[in-house]
């Protein structure tokens, strides 16, 4: 039975509460792109160009796993004995001239938040400096001023909106921080909101506590004793509630030092959250050797990251999680993504979706200008924005690919090859969503 065609409804779509696993067949896919690790968390070097296509292909999700995934010919040939049973009442999509891909797994986003920056927006336009816009009221504490005085449902039902737009445009598994509130209180109303959503919505949440996200005014002359707060208050609460699945830092000059960096960081640890860095996105401050040091997941931004920085990251299997549309919105230099591909260092690539330095959450449009900005060829910002976006949040062993056993999320393309993901950009090519099995309605 083909799916129902796709209708726009943001607040009807369902919660993971109600949703219906369902056993379902994708035949005739045109080109499938499975970015196949065949058990490695991530890929690096040459091998994020080793996609693992099949062309004439099906997929079989039962129970919302991919349960088999191959050339058609293999399906009900003569080799049924090698193939999964075929339930009955399987429902099909016929996906001939589609090629079908793993949803996209978005690594870095702050789109929880209230208000917006616009006003920001149009004076950079005029030439106003980071500084300026401050001074006049914007920048992060006028996100904040909103974060704080917006009730944790309307956190919620912003960012459900968010969810369901990033959805219909491919992506499946999104992490989704704090830190626009930077007092005990609305930190905790962040991570409960977030929290929340992971156990509600059918797209994939992964939370993150950034406390250290930046000193608050109240704090400006006493940034010790805002530390202090986040390391003695903020991380108990939130690591004894299991609020948070990582804890970050946003370790830059002015921000949080090396020192800071740590000590927070290791707090979180204590408190069972796996560190992440935001590092050398303004200066080359020493970041990226932090997130070597204390485990990091991930170090994220390096747009300034240098050679040492790069040297650490790969010797101790940090992923590199760029984001060129960071860059591209706030027109400053690109991390140097071919010199970090080419070290060995597994490198994805994410929106970080938020009101001030990227208002987009088009994992698409990050592929483009990560192909035409920093040097990286289709298949490498593909694998980027897949596999080792989900080993960026510790999940390439469930998602990021398609390989028996991974959860059946699917994104199905109306485009002639996936390289027209990146190349043809400016318009969404999704025509299904598909998650745990399930086909998403919009």
């Amino acid at each position: 039975m083909a799916a129902a065609p796709f209708c726009f409804l943001v607040e009807t779509l369902p919660t993971s509460q109600h949703v219906r696993n369902l056993d379902l067949f994708i035949k005739n896919i045109s080109r499938l792109v499975t970015v196949a690790s065949h058990g490695k968390p991530f890929k690096t070097g040459k091998e994020m160009g080793e996609l693992g296509i099949i062309d004439d292909a099906g997929v079989l999700c039962l129970h919302g796993k991919i349960a088999w995934a191959g050339p058609m010919s293999e399906w009900g040939r003569g080799n049924e004995r090698l193939l999964p049973p075929r339930p009955p009442g399987l429902e099909e999509i016929d996906a001939s001239g589609m090629v079908v891909l793993p949803g996209f797994v978005d690594s870095h986003t702050h789109m929880m938040f209230a208000g917006d920056r616009a006003h920001d927006f149009a004076l950079r336009a005029a030439g106003a400096t980071y500084q300026e816009i401050a001074r006049q009221g914007g920048g992060i504490l006028h996100t904040v001023s909103h974060v704080r005085a917006a009730s944790k449902k309307d956190l919620k039902r912003s960012t459900v909106r968010f969810m369901n737009l990033m959805m219909k445009q491919g992506t499946t598994t999104v992490e989704i921080k704090s830190g626009y509130g930077l007092t005990l209180d609305a930190e905790i109303k962040m991570m409960e909101a977030i929290h929340e959503l992971e156990e509600e919505e059918m797209m994939g949440v992964v939370p993150t506590f950034i406390g250290a996200h930046a000193v608050p005014p109240e704090y400006k002359e006493d940034p010790a004793a805002y530390q202090e707060l986040v390391i003695g208050k903020m991380i108990p609460y939130i690591g004894r509630r299991k609020l948070a699945r990582f804890c970050d830092v946003f370790c830059e000059q002015g921000y949080f030092d090396l020192a800071s960096t740590r000590r927070i960081l290791e707090a979180g640890k204590s408190w069972g959250m796996m560190p992440k860095v935001h590092a050398e996105e303004l200066t080359p401050f020493g970041g990226a050797a932090v997130a070597a040091q204390v485990g990091a997941v991930s170090a994220d931004h390096l747009e300034r990251v240098d050679d040492a920085g790069i040297a650490a990251l790969r010797g101790a299997g940090v992923v590199a999680t760029l984001l060129p549309g960071v860059s591209f919105f706030l027109n400053h230099g690109y991390a140097p993504a071919r010199a970090l591909i080419d070290a060995g260092v597994p490198v994805a690539i994410a929106s970080d979706f938020n009101p001030g330095s990227c208002m987009s959450f088009s994992m698409p449009l990050m592929m483009t200008i990560a192909c035409t900005q920093m040097r990286m060829s289709p298949e490498e910002a593909l694998c980027a924005a897949t596999l080792n976006g989900a080993a960026a949040l510790r999940l390439s062993d469930t998602c990021g690919s398609i390989e028996v056993g991974k959860n059946a999320d699917l994104i199905v393309t109306d485009v002639p090859d996936y390289t027209h993901l990146a190349y043809h950009f400016g318009t969404n090519h999704v025509v299904r969503t598909i998650k745990h099995g399930t086909i998403l309605e919009f």
